[in-house]
């Protein structure tokens, strides 16, 4: 089995649950303060040895491209005002990353948009990043799991422990332990209630791929709303192949809702020497003034 060498980012979504922010905007590039989200998952699969970023885009995600392209006003801008250290920053993101953009034309799922970048996969395995998750220390996740997929050769999932509260809102799997951390896959389930659960172990946004998901997906048939789910052709690929998986141990953030985008907003605040000290001080105002009012 080849090194895994690339890896899909499905960024071509409607981001509805930000709209109006997100008629213009792609959601991906919601700020984290002063980084996009898209950008903090293209370091990471970069800092892991990843040689081609491929982004599955629709006609309304330029900003994306943009966003990793040189802007020479911009830079003749810095570097007149002499603003060298942003000058570095944003020639280094245009350069970080060999981008490879493919278009889905239409929104038919997740899987649709996986199976888009075919082409530019070929037969190779690959790894899938969702542009809405960000895994804090991800290099040391991403390591993990290229090392599980050198050790089996097979498809790997990234795992983490959710609340009960919380297991409808996920792809759930089924399970038999390996060792502590490391699992074999018996069954998916797509955001199942509590009560259907057979765990409360959550698929997180990362996947490593045989090509072989890419037959898969071809005769996965349509589910809801006309859409091809990942999580069913990564069932039928269980009839042919085992699927791992292993539990990624770093805080797993998602920015996928306006509540949790807020949360990662502040945890990350809360993390800048430069602005946690001022944050803090005016969230502890707002509690206050809130309770006097209560």
């Amino acid at each position: 089995m080849r090194e895994i060498r690339k890896a899909v980012l499905p960024v071509a979504g409607w981001g509805t649950r930000f709209l109006p922010a997100t008629k213009a905007m792609p959601k991906e590039m919601l700020p984290i303060i002063d980084k996009p989200i898209i950008q903090f998952i293209v370091e990471a699969l970069i800092n892991v040895g990843i040689e081609n970023v491929i982004f599955v885009t629709g006609r309304h995600k330029k900003a994306i491209e943009n966003h990793f392209d040189y802007n020479h006003e911009l830079e003749e801008h810095l570097k007149k005002a002499g603003k060298e250290k942003l000058l570095k920053e944003v020639v280094q993101i245009a350069n970080m990353v060999n981008p490879i953009y493919v278009r889905q034309k239409e929104q038919l799922g997740l899987g649709h948009a996986v199976l888009m970048a075919e082409p530019a996969v070929s037969n190779e395995p690959f790894l899938v990043a969702l542009g809405d998750i960000i895994i804090e220390n991800e290099e040391e996740e991403l390591k993990k799991m290229l090392k599980l997929f050198r050790k089996y050769g097979n498809s790997i999932i990234a795992l983490m422990e959710v609340p009960e509260s919380e297991i409808s809102k996920y792809g759930i799997a089924k399970v038999r332990e390996l060792d502590n951390e490391t699992f074999i896959i018996e069954d998916l389930i797509e955001k199942p209630s509590p009560e259907e659960a057979p765990s409360n172990l959550a698929i997180v946004g990362r996947y490593a791929f045989t090509p072989t998901i890419f037959e898969k997906l071809k005769t996965t048939k349509p589910g809801r709303g006309g859409e091809i789910q990942l999580t069913d052709a990564m069932k039928l690929l269980l009839e042919d192949e085992a699927i791992y998986a292993y539990k990624v141990n770093n805080p797993v953030y998602d920015t996928g809702n306006p509540l949790d985008y807020l949360r990662t907003v502040i945890t990350f605040a809360f993390k800048r020497e430069d602005i946690n000290g001022k944050l803090r001080d005016f969230l502890k105002g707002i509690l206050n003034e809130e309770r006097t009012l209560s």
